[in-house]
C-alpha cells in the first residue's frame, strides 16, 4: 500500500509539472473552458487517408477565406480516434461519411436510402453527443472491392458473390479499419460468405501498389479513388447491396455550431456541389500526379467559385492545382526533386518538428525518472512483493501505443498531454527494473565494508550502493529514452506534432520521401539522445569501475 500511494503521489506531482511546463489548451477539458471566446481558432482535422486530407483542406481554406482562424490537425488516427476527439471537444470539425457513422459508430443496420441514413445519423448524433452532421457535399464514397483486370477475367469475377466462390484461393490486402469494422470484412463475410486464403493488414496508400505488384489479389478501396483508373482495376459490384450509402459531409461539434454560425453558413456554400467525378479527379491529382492536398483543395474551391482568384492563382495553376504559393502545400507532399534536395528544402520545418519531438521525449523521460527511481529504491528496501509491482508496471509495455493514446482521448483530449503521459508510462518499467536490480546487486563486499566502518543506511545508499548501481540505472534510462523517441512518432495520430507528422502524412499519401523526412531525423535524434546519455553514464560511473 505504501508503494502504491508513493507512486500515485509522485505521478500526480510529475503530471502537474508537465501541465505547468506546457500550458497550451489542447486537452478536452481545457479546450471547452478556453475556447469560449470567438478569438480561438476552429480546429479542423482529418483522418489519415488522401481524400480526408483534401476535404479537411477544403474546409480549412473556405473558413479562412471567410475570415475565420483555423488550426489544422491532419492525419488523426482511425474513425474511433477522430470521433472521440470531436465528441470530447478537442477538435471542431472533420470530414466523415454517413455510412461510417451509422455502422462503425452507431453499429446499426442501414436503411435503404441515402436520405434515410443521413436523417438517422443526424438525429442520433445530435441527441446523444451534441454532434452535428452538416449538409452532405454531393458525392458518395462507398467501399470498392477491387481486383486486377487479369484476375477478374481469368476467374470471371464481376460481383462480390463471384468473389465468394473463389475467395479461398485469393490473398487480400485490407486496411486495419476495414478488417475490424461491422461494415467491413466481418459484414462482408456474413453477407456473402467470403472466406479468403489470407488477409493482410495494409495501409490505404500502399494497397494499390501491393495489388499491382501481385503481393495480394484483392483490396478494399474507395469508389472515388484515383488509383482505380491508374492501375486499371475492376471494382466488383455489390450485388446483394451490403454496403450502405456513404455520403461525405462535414461533421461538427455542437460548440462550433453555436459559437460560429458563420462557419456553418460557409460550409453550406459547397453542400451538394462536389460530385463524384470532380472528387475522383481531385483524388487522381493527389494520388497519381503527386499534387499537394492544399493545392488540390485550392483548385476545387476555385472550380466551385466560392473563393476569389488571387494574385498567386494563374489561369493554368488555378485549374491544375499546382500553384507554387498556396499555403502549407509543402507540409504534405514534396516538390518533384531528389531526396537530398527535398530534405534540405524542409530543413526549417524538420528542425521545428524535431524540437517538438525532443520536448515530448525529455519531459516524459524526466517525469519517469522522478517517479521510477524513488519507486525502485523503495521496492529494494521493502523487498517483499517488489517483483509483483515491477511486473505490474511492465504490463504497460504490452499495451499498443496507438491503443493507449486512444484510451486517453476522452479524458485528456488530443495533443501534447496524452502523448507525454503515454511516453511517461512507457518509460517507467526499464527505469524501475534497472534501479531495483542495480541497487540490490551492488557489490556486497563494498556494502559490508561501509557498514563495518559505521556508515548509516542512508550513507551506504547514497555513497556506496547508488554510485555502484549508476551504470545499470542509467542503462535503464537510456533504454527508456530510445524507446520514447520511436514511440513519440505515434503522437502524430492524435495531433501532438513531432517527427511523426511527416511519417503519417507520407504513409497516407504513399510518399516515401515524406516518410523519410520524419523517419531519418527520428533515427538521428534517437542516436544523439543515446550518445548523450552514454556520456552521462560514463561520467557518473565511479572511476574504479569505468574500465
Amino acid at each position: 500500500m505504501r508503494v502504491g500511494r508513493c507512486a500515485a503521489l509522485a505521478s500526480m506531482a510529475a503530471l502537474a509539472v508537465l501541465a505547468a511546463l506546457h500550458p497550451r489548451p489542447l486537452g478536452a477539458a481545457q479546450g471547452a473552458e478556453q475556447r469560449g471566446g470567438r478569438s480561438e481558432p476552429i480546429v479542423v482535422a482529418s483522418k489519415p487517408f488522401g481524400e480526408s486530407y483534401v476535404l479537411a483542406e477544403v474546409f480549412a481554406q473556405l473558413l479562412e477565406a471567410r475570415g475565420l482562424e483555423v488550426d489544422r490537425r491532419p492525419g488523426l488516427g482511425a474513425t474511433e480516434i477522430a470521433f472521440q476527439a470531436l465528441r470530447t471537444g478537442a477538435i471542431d470539425l472533420y470530414p466523415e461519411y454517413t455510412g461510417t457513422g451509422l455502422l462503425a459508430i452507431l453499429q446499426e443496420t442501414p436503411p435503404a436510402s441515402a436520405g434515410a441514413v443521413f436523417r438517422r445519423v443526424s438525429e442520433v448524433f445530435r441527441s446523444r453527443w451534441d454532434v452535428h452532421w452538416l449538409p452532405p457535399l454531393g458525392f458518395e464514397n462507398t467501399y470498392a472491392i477491387a481486383v486486377r483486370r487479369v484476375t477478374a477475367d481469368s476467374l470471371g469475377l464481376r460481383t462480390l458473390s463471384d468473389l465468394a466462390l473463389h475467395a479461398g484461393d485469393l490473398v487480400a490486402g485490407f486496411s486495419p479499419d476495414f478488417i475490424g469494422r461491422a461494415d467491413g470484412l466481418p459484414g462482408l463475410t456474413a453477407t456473402y460468405g467470403v472466406t479468403l486464403a489470407e488477409v493482410r493488414p495494409l495501409l490505404q496508400a500502399v494497397k494499390y501498389r501491393a495489388l499491382a505488384e501481385i503481393e495480394v489479389d484483392v483490396i478494399d478501396g474507395y469508389s472515388t479513388d484515383g488509383a482505380i483508373a491508374r492501375y486499371d482495376l475492376v471494382v466488383l459490384r455489390d450485388d446483394l447491396g451490403f454496403f450502405p450509402p456513404y455520403e461525405a459531409a462535414p461533421l461538427a461539434s455542437g460548440d462550433l455550431v453555436r459559437r460560429h454560425p458563420e462557419a456553418v453558413a460557409a460550409l453550406a456554400e459547397i453542400a451538394g456541389r462536389l460530385d463524384e467525378s470532380r472528387m475522383r479527379r481531385a483524388n487522381e491529382r493527389l494520388e497519381v500526379e503527386g499534387i499537394p492536398p492544399a493545392r488540390v483543395a485550392r483548385a476545387l474551391l476555385l472550380e466551385l467559385g466560392v473563393v476569389e482568384v488571387g494574385a498567386a492563382d494563374t489561369d493554368t495553376g488555378a485549374q491544375s492545382g499546382v500553384t507554387e504559393t498556396d499555403r502549407s502545400g509543402d507540409d504534405l507532399r514534396p516538390r518533384p526533386d531528389g531526396l537530398v534536395s527535398f530534405l534540405w528544402s524542409r530543413r526549417q520545418e524538420t528542425w521545428a518538428l524535431g524540437l517538438q519531438h525532443l520536448w515530448m521525449v525529455l519531459v516524459s523521460l524526466g517525469a519517469a525518472v522522478i517517479v521510477a527511481v524513488p519507486l525502485g529504491l523503495l521496492l529494494e528496501r521493502l523487498r517483499r512483493g517488489a517483483e509483483g509491482v515491477i511486473r505490474g508496471v511492465g504490463l504497460l509495455q504490452t499495451i499498443p501505443g496507438i491503443a493507449l493514446l486512444a484510451f486517453m482521448i476522452p479524458v485528456l483530449g488530443i495533443g501534447w498531454l496524452p502523448a507525454v503521459v503515454a511516453l511517461f508510462l512507457y518509460s517507467l518499467f526499464p527505469i524501475v527494473r534497472n534501479t531495483y536490480t542495480g541497487v540490490r546487486e551492488a557489490d556486497p563486499a563494498a556494502v559490508r565494508t561501509a557498514v563495518a566502518l559505521g556508515m548509516t543506511p542512508r550513507q551506504v545508499l547514497m555513497q556506496v550502493r547508488l554510485p555502484l548501481a549508476a551504470p545499470i540505472l542509467l542503462a535503464g534510462i537510456r533504454t527508456a529514452a530510445v524507446i520514447n523517441v520511436g514511440t513519440a512518432t505515434l503522437a502524430a495520430f492524435i495531433g501532438a506534432g513531432g517527427l511523426g507528422d511527416p511519417i503519417v502524412a507520407g504513409l497516407a499519401l504513399s510518399d516515401t520521401r515524406l516518410i523519410l523526412s520524419g523517419a531519418l531525423p527520428a533515427a538521428l535524434l534517437a542516436l544523439i539522445v543515446d550518445l548523450g546519455l552514454q556520456e552521462v553514464e560514463r561520467r557518473s560511473t565511479p572511476p574504479g569501475l569505468r574500465e
